[in-house]
């Protein structure tokens, strides 16, 4: 049996199946689900019974409260070592001067051995300059968790010896961009870590190399989306374009091609046949290549090959 309540403001709904649902810390039957987080939270002491639509063991003995997921996008992953400020123990008692002394000489070892090591340092930087990547392109947690492992792993190898941090950075979302198939360039990523994309190329092929990455290849349908929103062309045009990159991508003509520059020349030549027909207004190759993120060369040449493919 369910209710729905209004708590903060948001409808969360509440379970009342008490074998499934008895908190382990009040051993009340309390539980509410909130919507919103996805958890059971017992409304009497506030522990999180389950979380994410897990399923709770019907012992509650064996249930725990659930504290932060660890992460390889932080520093410590997660894990942080903390040391209070106050000379009492867990019960309250104040502690005696041995006790203190030996307390402040753990509390200079957990500093300093946490900031004196350059690894640390160098990955403290590093998670930095991802965190700031992502917030500029919108990029997802898992890909970041991705990026960081590429990172944690190109710096175990000592692959960061002599290389900036920066293009380094780079190179490791890049990695992750190509595995999971997320249509950003090299270009777009360097630019928002204010980059040389040159030699972000060049950290990219050592970490490739010697980690044994095998990125899957970037389909042109994940680009023309975007290059169609940034070209502001309307919705009959784009699903013309898609239609002629079906057709487009089975010809071998296609093959090896830059998957972003072949989108854009679709995309081109789609508008140049709403423009033939009447239905689109006039649109120049620059503003196209501009949109695709391509020099006009390029476009020029990857439209004379689409526009063979379909005179076939």
């Amino acid at each position: 049996m369910q209710k729905e309540y209004q708590l903060d403001n948001k409808k969360t709904r509440v379970h009342t199946d008490s074998s499934t649902q008895l908190c382990s810390s009040c051993k009340l039957n309390s539980a509410f689900y909130d919507v919103s987080t996805g958890e059971t939270v017992c409304s009497n002491c506030g522990t999180v019974i389950s979380e994410r639509d897990e399923v709770v063991d019907k012992d509650p003995k064996t249930t725990n409260q659930i504290g932060m997921p660890t992460s390889l996008a932080f520093p410590d992953k997660g894990l942080p070592t903390i040391i209070t400020n106050s000379n009492t123990d867990a019960s309250g008692t104040l502690l005696n001067q041995d006790q203190i002394t030996s307390v402040n000489r753990i509390r200079h070892f957990d500093k300093t051995s946490v900031n004196n090591r350059t690894e640390i340092r160098n990955l403290r930087n590093a998670l930095v300059i991802m965190a700031i990547i992502k917030d500029k392109l919108a990029l997802t947690d898992p890909l970041m968790e991705r990026s960081a492992y590429y990172y944690r792993k190109a710096l175990e190898k000592k692959l960061i010896k002599g290389r900036s941090i920066r293009e380094v950075v780079v190179a490791s979302i890049y990695a992750s961009c190509k595995e999971l198939d997320v249509p950003r360039t090299l270009q777009e990523i360097a630019l928002a870590a204010n980059a040389d994309y040159i030699f972000a190329g060049k950290c990219y092929r050592i970490i490739a190399s010697k980690l044994e990455i095998r990125p899957s290849i970037v389909d042109a349908s994940a680009y023309i989306s975007k290059i169609a929103d940034n070209a502001n062309v309307n919705q009959k045009t784009y699903k013309r374009a898609v239609e002629m990159l079906d057709e487009v991508k089975k010809d071998s003509i296609s093959y090896g091609k830059d998957p972003k520059a072949l989108a854009t020349a679709v995309l081109y030549r789609a508008c140049k046949s709403e423009e033939n027909e009447g239905d689109h207004h006039k649109i120049t190759l620059g503003r196209i290549a501009k949109a695709g993120d391509i020099s006009i060369v390029t476009l020029r040449k990857r439209a004379s090959d689409v526009r063979k493919v379909l005179q076939r």
